[in-house]
């Protein structure tokens, strides 16, 4: 659950960033929040979440 929350903290602050930054319009932004809100949905959901975990486990057993 942690995971999830640092997720949308993390995706929220890079939209956030290019938006001010890089010239993202607010339109497109909430074009992919509604994107996201349908993957949510979508059967494709449990794929998704499998693999971001995946992921993140990976990214986590790295040593630096």
């Amino acid at each position: 659950m942690a995971l999830s929350i640092s997720a949308v903290v993390l995706l929220a602050i890079i939209v956030f960033l290019l938006i001010k930054k890089s010239g993202l319009k607010a339109g497109h932004a909430i074009v992919c929040m509604l994107l996201g809100f349908y993957l949510a949905s979508s059967t494709v959901a449990p794929t998704i979440s499998e693999l971001t975990s995946n992921i993140a486990g990976i990214l986590g057993s790295i040593k630096f």
